[in-house]
């Protein structure tokens, strides 16, 4: 297995060195991860790997204890979702946190609603919500429904939407097809791949690798809270990747576990050798 290299340009979002601690948890230890404009990066891993800690991380919910972050070329400190959002990254967790009885209209300016004088500015922000699907080539009925009435897909639709206003520069979609069927599962999909073709950077968690294969450039997989290799997805199969993750091929984290065996061992085999 043999881990690749980024892309020869400059990515819009690094992280370097990356470590988080939760008490006597060591969440995260020493990560590196990039994305590029334009680019879809899937990262991957089981339970307990370190996923949500790291998208945390970089959408400004925990501050590292160790490492650097850089976007657009430029090291910055994330100490807040709304910094992170100022800075151009946009997070869509897995809930959408949508407001079912409000119209699509209302959900997408929630919070950053639009003025008239001292009356809702309703033509300019109906306009804009039909801008922003547009811009995904969204298949969504009418904008003034109730988002209780759309499909799980088109939800989904809405809360990426969402993400799009204020022109971010990364998009952060955690596990976007859980739970959504075969039709839904490839509208969402197609989503991600009209973000990358609007230059985007685009860092997608998922289970699924059948998604990852499908829609990522690049695989980043986390285990035990480290990284565990990148791969091309051109280069590479489901089942490399799929052992990176399950740790059932030669890696860091089990040739750490070789050493430290190797090392235990070494006094004991030099006793039975007196004896």
């Amino acid at each position: 297995m043999t881990a690749t290299l980024s892309p020869p340009t400059t990515a819009v979002l690094a992280l370097t060195g990356i470590s988080k601690r939760f008490g006597a948890v060591q969440a995260l230890k020493d990560i590196d991860f990039d994305v590029h404009s334009g680019e879809v990066v899937a990262l991957v891993g089981d339970n307990g790997a370190g996923k949500s800690t790291l998208v945390k991380t970089i959408a400004g919910v925990y501050t590292p204890d160790d490492g650097q972050m850089t976007f657009d070329g430029k090291a910055e400190s994330v100490a807040s979702p709304a910094e992170a959002q100022g800075l151009g990254i946009a997070t869509v967790f897995q809930d959408l946190a949508l407001c079912d009885n409000l119209d699509v209209v209302a959900n997408l300016f929630l919070g950053r609603e639009l003025y008239r004088g001292r009356a809702l500015d309703e033509v300019t922000m109906e306009q804009e919500s039909w801008r922003l699907l547009r811009q995904l080539s969204a298949k969504i009925p009418s904008v003034r429904i109730p988002v209780a009435s759309l499909s799980g897909g088109q939800r989904q639709t809405v809360a990426i939407a969402r993400s799009l206003l204020g022109a971010p520069k990364v998009v952060m979609l955690d596990e976007p097809t859980a739970a959504l069927g075969v039709a839904q599962t490839a509208e969402v999909l197609n989503l991600v791949e009209r973000l990358r073709e609007n230059g985007l950077g685009v860092i997608l968690i998922s289970h699924n690798m059948s998604d990852v294969m499908a829609v990522a450039d690049r695989v980043s997989v986390l285990r035990l809270g480290r990284n565990n290799g990148t791969f091309n997805v051109s280069q590479t199969t489901s089942q490399e990747i799929i052992a990176a993750i399950t740790g059932a091929t030669t890696n860091a984290v089990s040739q750490r576990a070789a050493r430290r065996e190797t090392h235990t061992a070494a006094p004991t085999a030099t006793t039975e050798e007196q004896s």
